[in-house]
């Protein structure tokens, strides 16, 4: 057998295996994205889970607020549907902005009812609600940490997918399309700037 051949051949199979670890890094990495949204959903379950027990809680002292604790459920209903419309298609960036803004309509609901809370000094001593208002905040601060990581996730598939030589050969095998990033909009509260006047 001639050296050109041998050398060809060489070539050609380490060109091979050079394509095979691009396809494997760009599943490997939307495996990873695909993870990380599935800890977000575990939280959000877990945040709209918590919900409804809060509510119940909270209707025995806030009987004329009923439309603070509707506004909340509503929210909450719709950020449900959101996530489970979010989880049948994690790579879906309409699904996934959807669950964004009904995430932010349920932080706005629950703003509210925090302010609404902050009326009834029985209520927020009650230890039933105490329970419940740590463990929601705990359950907010690991979906902060699950957005974090997938958006981290999103971004080094997206940023490797976007690469030269992988860019020529991602769309080929199925990854055409950037992975989109969850962002959740901020409630009225955190979006208005303080206002000061002497």
């Amino acid at each position: 057998m001639a050296v050109s051949t041998i050398v060809s051949l060489l070539v050609l199979a380490g060109l091979i295996f050079y394509v095979i670890g691009i396809y494997n890094t760009l599943v490997s990495r939307r495996n990873e994205w695909r993870n990380a949204f599935a800890q977000i959903e575990v939280q959000l379950k877990r945040r709209y889970d918590l919900i409804p027990n809060l509510v119940e809680t909270a209707k025995a002292y806030l009987n004329h607020e009923r439309g603070t604790l509707e506004a909340v459920t509503a929210a909450r209903n719709l950020a449900l549907s959101g996530l489970q419309a979010a989880a049948a298609e994690p790579d879906n960036a309409r699904h996934l902005a959807q669950l964004g803004l009904a995430d932010g309509a349920l932080n706005s609901a629950l703003s509210r009812l925090s302010v609404t809370l902050e009326a009834y000094p029985d209520l927020k001593g009650s230890q039933n609600m105490q329970q419940l208002s740590e463990e929601l905040t705990s359950t907010e601060n690991k979906v902060a940490f699950a957005r974090q990581a997938f958006n981290d996730a999103v971004m080094a598939y997206n940023t490797y997918k976007q690469m030269f030589p992988p860019v020529l050969l991602a769309g080929a095998f199925g990854h055409g399309s950037d992975a989109s990033l969850l962002t959740f909009a901020d409630s009225p509260l955190i979006q208005a700037a303080p206002k000061v006047s002497f």
